[in-house]
């Protein structure tokens, strides 16, 4: 089975989720998202199949997105922020051929293994 993984190596759940698809034999892409940014396309496809909004993705702890009014504001002021800095989308997301489940907790990721 494939597998990809929008990570952040930094992020215990991210490493964790990591974990659990490679003991599965899984073949895995890792996106660390930070460096190789999300395209709006692609955004939208995983919050939509993973039955989320915007808003419903939108990291809060250790980002200023409070400050910016981020959590007032519409989906698409959320999404637009998320596309022009992606440490504003939690994470993280996992696609394989069964579907896309936001990893929090991790183990949500053996729901689409």
């Amino acid at each position: 089975m494939k597998a990809t993984i929008w990570h952040n190596p930094a992020c215990g759940t991210s490493r964790k989720t990591l974990a659990i698809l490679n003991e599965s034999g899984a073949d895995v892409t890792v996106i660390e998202y930070l460096g190789q940014p999300y395209t709006r396309e692609k955004l939208e496809q995983l919050l939509r199949d993973s039955g989320m909004t915007a808003k419903d993705a939108l990291r809060t702890r250790g980002t200023d997105a409070e400050e910016r009014g981020l959590i007032e504001a519409d989906d698409e002021t959320v999404l637009e922020a998320m596309l022009q800095d992606p440490s504003y989308v939690n994470r993280p997301f996992v696609e394989t051929e069964k579907g896309v489940r936001f990893c929090r907790p991790q183990d949500k990721v053996r729901e689409i293994l």
